[in-house]
């Protein structure tokens, strides 16, 4: 074997958000145990386009001795990746802690009658961030809430507690390709004049991801304006907030 550059990852800093794995081309990561790993040297070419996404910094690139980078070998993994697998006969005890399943017991719900009383505070359309105009009128001097997808559906006062008196925009930071969302994003920011930002995501590590989008927008926009920056449990809980500036 000769000496190539290779990627090398921290597992003490790993926290298994995954976007490593969505990051490299070649599917040479994968979560394993809980943790990135690399599943084997033949399918890392040593670019490092893996590394920018880490928001742990658990991977850099080194120079050690490894197997050669095999493009053939790495088109098969590829190819066997898209098949679809086999159910596990038994649940899987690892992964990405966003995509780890769970139950939970849920708390009381409310009398019928009070439910259909509460009345919706959206008072904008669309909401999904990708089709939001940064020139549209409602968003000028507007109080801007920016929203995992999966923050509404966590709390049962999502409305009342965070929606009133907001316009709101939401994405997927996992999921949805991110480097749109920075664009329209910033354009908003430097459009308007926005009165406040508030960003709401989920406690799972991959959903932090919304408030590095966040940052990356703000710095963009070439403005100073400060965030308000919350996260919510499983159980829609508000476990903390803070104001980044």
């Amino acid at each position: 074997m000769a000496k190539r550059n290779i990627i090398k990852i921290d597992e003490a800093k790993c926290n298994g958000c995954g976007e490593c794995v969505t990051a490299c081309a070649e599917g040479a990561i994968a979560i394993i145990g809980g943790k990135a790993r690399l599943v084997s040297e033949i399918y890392c070419d040593g670019l490092g386009a893996c590394l920018g996404t880490c928001p742990q910094d658990a991977i850099r690139i080194e120079e050690r001795e490894a197997a050669e980078f095999d493009e053939v070998a790495t088109e098969k993994h590829l190819a066997q990746m898209k098949k679809p697998a086999a159910a596990p006969a038994e649940p899987m005890p690892c992964g990405c802690p966003g995509s780890l399943a769970m139950s939970f017991q849920a708390k009381p719900a409310a009398q019928p009658a009070a439910m259909a009383d509460a009345p919706s505070q959206l008072s904008q359309w669309p909401v999904q961030l990708a089709l939001v105009s940064p020139t549209a009128p409602y968003l000028a001097n507007a109080d801007l809430l920016l929203a995992a997808d999966c923050v509404p559906f966590a709390m049962g006062d999502f409305h009342g507690r965070f929606l009133a008196g907001r316009k709101l925009v939401v994405g997927c930071p996992k999921l949805d390709d991110v480097e749109p969302y920075v664009e329209k994003l910033a354009a908003i920011i430097k459009t308007n004049a926005l009165k406040s930002l508030t960003v709401v995501h989920m406690q799972v590590p991959c959903c932090s991801g919304l408030t590095r989008l966040a940052k990356r927008a703000v710095e963009k926009a070439g403005t100073h304006i400060a965030f308000e920056d919350v996260t919510i449990s499983l159980q829609g809980e508000v476990l903390n907030s803070q104001t980044i500036s």
